[in-house]
């Protein structure tokens, strides 16, 4: 066992020994003796043998409790597998919620979005009302306030010359009270232009600007230039109606911030879009200071951007320090009709 010998390899050697040691030529006791000494040499060579095999049972033994130990690991991985399986599946569930999550703020976000549109949709329709309800007043001081005042004027025209006293002092009063009318019509026809201009409706959008000009011009002394596309005048009157309001906003800026001595105004066609620019001469000033400020210093640009964009139109602004502003508004033309010469510049 020690030399590392097989059991077969035993038996033979103990074959090979029985065999010299029963040879014939050796006495018959001496052969007796010889036999039982080999019987005790193959006893004590098979007690290894004996104790090898049971150590292989004991081992047997061993590698069985060790199947059993592997099996109760290979169970216990198996519930670690599934533990981990439920682990990946929790975390897809997590994953998916946090999906569902985004897409949930996703919706509040568009739905934020869509109130705010509702806002400008309703801050559209209330220019549009207000937009309205000057028509309405301006046609009613024109129509019936002024038609009453001029009446009353021509009737105390007739009275002056029915008067039976040729008194110095009831011509003079008459007279003043005259001139208190007229004063009283061209005050209201102003006030109905500035509500509503008529010209706007009756003629066109470019003959109510050269009306609104030349009065801005008596007004604040500042030199303004008109270049117009007769086209202007095909586009519908909504949008005729923000073009004009918009040059009466910037105009109106022009003379309370820019401290300009000039404007040009001019009108074209640009990428199927009608183009509104005014530029003036003016001090300028910084954009993002501004367009920054508090809602009150720049509820005129939020009124042009307004009214723009509720007839689909956009608005910009260009301003540096020293270099003048530039108020941009386009508005995209629904149809294009041919023709449209433009008008020659005009200095009001």
């Amino acid at each position: 066992m020690t030399a590392g010998l097989q059991t077969l390899d035993l038996a033979k050697i103990h074959e090979q020994a029985l065999i010299t040691l029963v040879s014939p030529t050796y006495p018959p006791g001496t052969r007796e003796t010889m036999v039982r000494r080999a019987g005790a040499f193959f006893a004590e060579a098979i007690t290894p043998i004996e104790t090898t095999h049971r150590i292989a049972k004991e081992a047997s033994v061993q590698m069985a409790q060790l199947n059993r130990t592997l099996r109760v690991r290979s169970t216990e991985l198996a519930a670690s597998n599934r533990q981990l399986k439920e682990e990946i599946a929790q975390r897809r569930l997590a994953e998916e919620s946090l999906r569902r999550s985004e897409r949930h703020y996703g919706q509040l976000l568009e739905q934020s979005q869509h109130m705010q549109e509702q806002l400008r949709l309703l801050s559209r329709e209330l220019l549009s009302a207000q937009e309205e309800e000057r028509k309405k007043i301006s046609r009613e001081l024109h129509d019936v306030i002024a038609q009453t005042l001029t009446t009353i004027n021509v009737r105390l025209t007739a009275l002056k010359k029915e008067a039976t006293l040729n008194t110095e002092g009831l011509e003079r009063s008459i007279a003043r009270t005259q001139q208190l009318v007229q004063e009283s019509v061209e005050i209201v026809h102003r006030f109905a232009r500035e509500l509503r201009p008529t010209v706007l409706d009756d003629v066109g959008l470019i003959p109510a600007l050269h009306t609104f000009m030349k009065a801005f011009r008596e007004e604040t002394g500042i030199r303004v230039s008109l270049s117009a596309l007769a086209e202007v005048e095909q586009v519908n009157g909504d949008k005729r109606t923000v073009l004009y309001r918009v040059a009466q906003e910037a105009l109106t800026n022009v003379a309370r911030h820019a401290q300009a001595s000039s404007v040009r105004v001019k009108i074209q066609k640009l990428d199927g879009a009608i183009c509104l620019k005014i530029k003036d001469d003016g001090k300028g000033f910084q954009e993002e200071r501004v367009l920054h400020a508090k809602k009150s210093k720049r509820l005129g640009l939020l009124g042009m951007r307004e009214r723009l964009e509720m007839v689909g139109g956009k608005f910009s602004i260009k301003s540096a320090p020293g270099k003048g502003t530039a108020v941009i508004a386009q508005i995209p033309l629904m149809s294009r009709p041919s023709g449209g010469a433009r008008r020659p510049t005009h200095l009001v």
